[in-house]
């Protein structure tokens, strides 16, 4: 409890810190693809089994230059009650991109006896990130363009914590909590981007051939007020010695004029195999305003490794399903 009591303190403490952040890892529906450690670092080793994940996402297909995003993801239980996590990521989009490293700390408590799934989990991660924008291909005479290649290097952090108890789920996260990265477009003026997430969710049918996971996930950035909500369901099917599942997110943008339109409709699909997954997602934006009319491709793969005996009326985050 004593280690616990310091994992409070900080969260505390880091909750206050009035620092202005620079975005880092975005925000898509990775999480439903067994991946919620992308969003949630109190996610690390949450879970029976130890994770890799490796995620490529394109969009806009057939276009230059389009925004692409590769992560690379794993986390454990180290001990009984500690979780170690570290993730790699590659963002790009057209001449601006930027390559980050992130580790994690995790806390979990158990609240039960321990073959029960109950327990409370607090987690803290910290990041390097490098931004970079490559003006070096540019023609037009400007004295704002260098025509050079600029790049930042900058620090942020994500804090939160997580309950589950049986079927039910729940993380509260914040991210880019601490200091920022510069602006490279001109003014060299910091952004605060925090942001800050809730998720929800209960999973059905534990022990049955189907199951039910209907969850949501709330998130708020607050420079900017805008508010989002993914609004999702995932059914699983057990088939001779794998496991399908497909899951179906709708993220609706709320209470403000440029996002109230931002609709996105996410269907995915994926199996379940011994200790392999592999997932296929495609996102459409739909709504009056459209950033484009293309859709938004990804693969994920994942690994298995280190599996326990699993908690009794656990959730899939709880208890790998090979």
């Amino acid at each position: 409890m004593k280690a616990a009591t310091v994992i409070i303190f900080v969260f505390l403490g880091l909750h206050s810190f009035s620092g202005r952040a620079q975005e880092t890892l975005p925000i898509y529906s990775d999480y439903l693809s067994d991946n919620v450690y992308l969003v949630h670092p109190a996610a690390a080793g949450v879970g029976n089994c130890g994770k890799i994940r490796l995620t490529a996402r394109s969009q806009w297909s057939g276009i230059d230059d389009a925004p692409t995003l590769q992560t690379l993801s794993t986390h454990l239980r180290v001990g009984e009650n500690t979780g170690v996590g570290f993730i790699l990521f590659n963002d790009k989009n057209g001449y601006h991109s930027q390559q980050g490293v992130q580790g994690t700390y995790a806390y979990h408590i158990n609240l039960g006896r321990n073959e029960d799934a109950h327990q409370l989990s607090f987690g803290l991660s910290f990041m390097a990130v490098n931004n970079k924008v490559d003006e070096s291909s540019f023609v037009i005479p400007d004295l704002v363009i260098s025509g050079i290649v600029q790049s930042e290097n900058y620090f942020n952090a994500d804090i939160g914590m997580a309950y589950h108890n049986k079927g039910f789920f729940s993380y509260v996260t914040a991210k880019n909590i601490m200091l920022s990265a510069r602006n490279l477009y001109g003014d060299k003026e910091s952004f605060n981007l925090r942001r800050y997430l809730v998720t929800l969710g209960y999973y059905y049918g534990k022990g049955k051939s189907f199951q039910l996971e209907p969850s949501i996930m709330a998130q708020v950035i607050e420079r900017t007020g805008e508010q989002f909500v993914d609004f999702n369901m995932k059914v699983y099917k057990k088939v001779s010695n794998a496991q399908l599942w497909a899951a179906f997110s709708y993220r609706r943008g709320f209470d403000n004029a440029a996002t109230e339109e931002l609709n996105y409709l996410t269907p995915i699909v994926g199996v379940n195999f011994q200790k392999f997954m592999v997932s296929y997602t495609y996102t459409k934006q739909t709504g009056e305003i459209l950033f484009d009319d293309a859709g938004y491709h990804q693969i994920s793969l994942g690994y298995n490794f280190g599996c326990r005996e699993p908690r009794r009326g656990g959730c899939p985050n709880i208890n790998a399903s090979f």
